[in-house]
């Protein structure tokens, strides 16, 4: 029987430089810290505010600037995803069953840090299959071949939720959450966020001023009822389509408005942040 190993990078492009990101507190030495000691570590925070460009930029910095793609095997998770799809499965190749390795345990043989994004989107009993490796066993077990896989030494779990955004059916369970050091992310004050969309649209720092402030206001509409505010990554994406000559209320409505929500009362108190913004 022939084994083959594969690491499921969800399609996305290779990583050849340094992923930009602006430490809003003591997030990097402290991620340092957790990998130092091998440490599973989970990122709390709402949609669009940086978590996984962070995972990016530490696999960056504790690789020494090498592939990053030879170092971070990243698993979107949704409510069909499997155990099977996470550790392996067989398959039939001319006349031969192969086994084929899952991204998970691709990342525990090769020393991978394997990041599970939105991990209470997939289903309970695939969460279940890695508190064997949060613990001291650090070990995966691979049902299919009878193999007790202990993970390489430069191995580490990290997965991420957003706990604002989950109903309480989909809140990470206690027995997985305690497994974890958990570092907590927000949206950044004003002026950082200002030179997180300049640096990432390519736009004047002054209208990246202004969308910042777009995105203040509009998070301030949270204690309205609104619950999710604007991403980070939306003003970058308004930013990036003004950079490219669409006018900037233009931008800031097919980008912010009519991509926060498709509640009307929603969009149109986000319209007259943006009028006022940009009057």
């Amino acid at each position: 029987m022939e084994t083959s190993s594969a690491a499921a990078l969800d399609g996305a492009p290779a990583i050849t430089s340094e992923p930009y990101y602006l430490p809003l507190a003591d997030e990097v030495t402290e991620f340092e810290a957790a990998y130092a000691g091998r440490l599973p570590v989970l990122l709390k925070g709402p949609t669009g505010c940086g978590k996984t460009r962070f995972v990016e930029h530490m696999t960056w910095r504790l690789t020494g600037g090498a592939d990053i793609d030879a170092h971070l095997v990243t698993v979107s998770c949704h409510e069909d995803l499997t155990g099977t799809d996470l550790v392996g499965r067989y398959l039939l190749k001319g006349d031969e069953t192969i086994w084929q390795d899952g991204p998970l345990t691709h990342a525990v043989r090769a020393g991978s840090i394997c990041y599970l994004d939105e991990i209470v989107e997939a289903r309970k009993d695939t969460t279940v299959l890695i508190h064997s490796l949060t613990d001291h066993r650090r070990a995966l077990p691979i049902d299919k071949t009878g193999e007790l896989l202990r993970a390489h030494d430069d191995f580490l779990l990290v997965i991420s939720y957003n706990p604002g955004y989950q109903s309480i059916l989909k809140d990470l369970k206690t027995s997985t959450r305690q497994r974890f050091v958990s570092l907590t992310f927000d949206y950044p004050d004003e002026a950082r966020e200002a030179e997180i969309v300049r640096h990432e649209s390519g736009v004047e720092a002054a209208v990246a001023e202004r969308l910042a402030v777009v995105g203040a206001k509009v998070r301030n509409l949270r204690e309205h009822g609104f619950r999710e505010g604007v991403s980070t990554r939306l003003l970058i994406y308004a930013g990036q389509l003004i950079r490219h000559r669409i006018e900037p209320r233009r931008a800031a409505q097919v980008a912010i408005v009519e991509a926060v929500s498709d509640d009307p009362n929603v969009q149109e108190a986000v319209a007259g942040i943006v009028d006022v913004v940009w009057p």
